[in-house]
């Protein structure tokens, strides 16, 4: 499915195109392709689209985003995306991650499109996502582990500060 739907995308064959019972379909948006049932269009969602094709082809992504663009209740080109205190952007799906991949650093895009990295990795690695870990709360013994093996000593001590400050005397 992920090849043919490449596929179709490339070739903008779901547009327009003759069912095999000779009915001329045409569509504006993707998303109605998506709905449509067959013969019209896939009889599908966009979650089960995201599902089946994964994020294993950052090309697939791209075009699968190119060819929703503009469509109701998605971003349109040039809407601000939320920005923390650390000019990090959240909120990014992994098609919009894999547009800034192929813009920003073209050689994290082509290691993913290689299969040598995850688009997360990617992404870590290009200074677009920041690495997160997992912590468990209702265990101060497992934070601790947790935080000891992946966080340097000088950020868990300005934790402690923190957490030891937070605490009523």
């Amino acid at each position: 499915m992920p090849g043919l739907l490449k596929r179709v995308l490339i070739e903008d064959a779901w547009r327009e195109f003759v069912t095999r019972r000779g009915e001329s379909v045409h569509h504006e948006r993707f998303s109605s392709f998506v709905t449509m049932p067959p013969l019209g269009g896939l009889g599908a969602d966009d979650s089960l689209i995201d599902r089946i094709i994964g994020t294993g082809d950052p090309e697939l992504l791209r075009l699968l985003r190119e060819a929703r663009k503009g469509q109701p209740g998605r971003p349109s080109k040039g809407t601000e995306k939320p920005v923390d205190s650390m000019g990090f952007s959240y909120g990014e799906d992994s098609s919009q991650t894999a547009d800034r991949l192929a813009r920003e650093a073209p050689e994290e895009y082509e290691a993913v499109r290689r299969g040598e990295k995850t688009i997360h990795a990617a992404a870590i690695s290009a200074g677009i996502r920041r690495r997160r870990i997992p912590v468990r709360l209702d265990s101060p013994e497992s934070a601790n582990e947790t935080l000891r093996k992946h966080m340097p000593p000088d950020t868990r001590r300005a934790l402690a500060r923190l957490l030891m400050n937070d605490l009523p005397a």
